[in-house]
């Protein structure tokens, strides 16, 4: 009779087999003499669950690791976590919160830094463990965490070598400020959401000519306060007469110049637009061209502050209201709005207001919208690191399936912008840098280094104070492919594991992660991190909708997996994968793979009453019938 029970049953077999995998090494590159063959995990965050995106890229992966496992190559596929600063910074905080517990600011940094390490030790192996379930074949004893020490020492010696070849500086630029979490985030944690508003039409008089006005319009009145001038296209037959004259900005009465430049567009709103350069990012670039002051508004919480333009107050009859401005200090910028529109309009300098659905950034965390603010940051010349990974990807170094996704690569790389990489958060990798009393900034591996450097400076010790601010998550996560492997060591696994051969990841990082690892890669070791970028689509409903809560369309992998099992789930996804094609993912779908394995079964259970067994020595070669 038959071993093999009559029914089968997924959870028992694959979790048995799992187990015995990895208690026997299966997983790890044991093959010394073997071509390699490398694939980094991208590092799901270390606050994550499993989701649908996660099974589909793993199980890619993990496909392609096991048929080079079996042709008999070395290979090795690389596991490990991302530190996920805001992310796990705001778990903490809230599980702080939900205990009743001080706050992060009142325990202080030392004493929450213990407890975020506290967490991630209970409870940051969820999404490992969930790998696990789904059969994903990692070599699990190699697993790497983004803040562990080596990582850390890879980080500290790639920003101390980038300062030194000037490829890393400071600068005052604008960035998206989140006023909830009160740091600078990148492109990626913010989405647009539509928001219905007003469009205000604004009468700012025209200095010198009693009655004339010229009409600006602006989602965002409470900004204007922080005006330094007004711009009108230059081949604007309306303005022409007014370009190079002032106008006088309502409330403050101070005069501010009109400005021709081609970011006013003459069909848009009435053609003039106020120019806020601490506020808007293309306000930012006028400002620029135009060498104009640049006074902020706003604080890091997106009230009104009027520090920057107390100084600018000036006299005008019927316009200024230096009371009611001085009233608004320390007011919420929706509150601000509200009531610098009702004081515009006592003061009938409000020609309309239109209804105006716009998009409005949001921080996807927070929800709250977000500001650009102009603050002090840490940049890397991200230009200059791109023109290599461009060529590398112009001359097939790297080459990216499908082909098109290239298109996407270069448009971002070719227009790069300097890649803010300061946070203002205490969960992630302080930044390396002390600074003297008097501003002077030396940047070192150590404290004890930097104190030397400044005892070289000065001729005598100085107090040093080290940079609050933390690295951007992608700067620690774009060092992946050789900092998992032991650099900045010249460890034997570098040697024989780099460059990885395949890349499996969603086009969505492109520019944040897959760029970024070939800027560092090539900069650091020389040549390119991985020969293949597979980009591969989303995974949407059976109606080919975009999942998401609020459809309430989600589909839970780990709850597909207790149902139908991980084969059925993983065979499911590799059965409706296609190059850089979106699957549509149906409940029915797997449990119709599901049905398939069942039959593996059945037949396998067949042969099995039939006494069919493996013979010692046989040489599948010497088959001459077929089957």
């Amino acid at each position: 009779m038959s071993e093999l029970p009559k029914t089968f049953d997924p959870s028992a077999i694959e979790a048995k087999w799992y187990a015995h995998w990895e208690e026997t090494g299966a997983f790890r590159p044991n093959r010394p003499d073997a071509e390699p063959y490398t694939i980094v995990n991208p590092p799901p965050n270390v606050t994550g669950n499993l989701h649908i995106g996660h099974a589909l890229d793993n199980t890619l992966q993990d496909v392609l690791i096991r048929w080079r496992r079996m042709q008999g190559r070395d290979a090795l596929w690389q596991p490990g976590t991302d530190h996920a600063g805001i992310a796990t910074q705001m778990v903490v905080e809230r599980l702080l919160a939900e205990q009743k517990q001080p706050d992060r600011r009142a325990m202080g940094r030392e004493a929450f830094l213990k407890r975020v390490w506290e967490w991630k030790a209970e409870s940051g192996g969820t999404i490992t463990r969930q790998l696990r379930r789904l059969g994903a074949s990692l070599d699990w004893p190699r697993e790497r965490f983004t803040m562990d020490e080596g990582l850390s020492a890879a980080v500290r010696e790639v920003f101390v070598t980038l300062f030194r070849q000037g490829l890393i500086y400071r600068d005052r630029r604008l960035v998206n400020w989140d006023p909830k979490f009160l740091t600078a985030i990148s492109d990626l944690e913010v989405e647009s959401k539509e928001v219905k508003g007003n469009l205000w039409h604004l009468r700012y008089p025209v200095e010198g000519a009693p009655g004339r006005f010229l009409v600006v319009a602006t989602t965002r009145p409470e900004t204007m306060l922080g005006d330094t001038a007004v711009a009108v296209h230059p081949e604007d037959a309306r303005f022409k007469d007014l370009i190079g004259k002032r106008v006088i900005l309502p409330l403050l009465g101070r005069a501010i110049p009109v400005v021709a430049d081609e970011y006013s567009d003459p069909e848009k709103g009435s053609g003039a637009v106020k120019i806020t350069p601490a506020h808007d990012f293309n306000d930012f670039e006028v400002g620029r061209r135009h060498d104009l002051p640049m006074p902020s508004v706003l604080d890091a919480e997106g009230r009104v502050m009027l520090e920057e333009i107390s100084a600018h107050f000036a006299a005008a009859d019927g316009i200024a209201d230096h009371d009611f401005v001085r009233g608004l200090a320390g007011q919420d910028r929706f509150a601000a709005r509200k009531a610098i529109v009702a004081r515009l309009e006592e003061l009938e300098l409000v020609e309309k207001i239109e209804p105006h659905t716009h998009m409005v950034p949001h921080g996807d965390r927070s929800g709250v919208p977000i500001e650009p603010r102009l603050t002090m940051q840490w940049y890397v010349d991200a230009k200059t690191l791109a023109a290599p990974a461009i060529r590398a990807v112009e001359t097939g170094q790297t080459v990216f399936t499908p082909k098109q996704w290239e298109n996407t690569f270069f448009a971002w790389m070719r227009d790069i912008q300097p890649w803010c990489i300061s946070r203002q958060l205490w969960w992630g990798h302080q930044i390396p840098a002390w600074y003297a009393p008097d501003g002077e900034v030396f940047v070192a591996h150590t404290e004890e280094e930097a104190q030397a450097a400044a005892r070289a400076k000065f001729g005598h010790a100085v107090a040093l104070t080290r940079d609050d601010d933390v690295l951007d998550t992608w700067f620690s996560s774009a060092l992946w492919p050789f900092s998992t492997i032991g650099w900045p060591e010249k460890t034997p696994e570098l040697e024989k594991y780099y460059p990885g051969d395949v890349l499996v990841t969603g086009f969505d990082i492109i520019f944040f992660w897959v760029a970024r690892m070939m800027m560092m890669g090539i900069h650091f070791m020389g040549e390119v991190p991985f020969k293949t970028v597979c980009i591969h689509g989303l995974v949407r409903d059976e109606k080919g909708q975009k999942m998401s809560k609020s459809r309430g369309n989600v589909m839970d992998p780990l709850e597909l997996v207790d149902a139908y099992g991980a084969d059925a789930m993983r065979f499911t996804l590799c059965a409706l994968a296609g190059p850089g094609r979106d699957i549509k993912l149906g409940r029915q779908r797997v449990e119709g793979y599901r049905s398939f394995g069942t039959k593996i079964w059945n037949a396998a259970r067949f042969c099995e009453m039939n006494g069919i067994a493996p013979v010692a020595g046989f040489d599948p070669a010497s088959a001459r019938l077929p089957l």
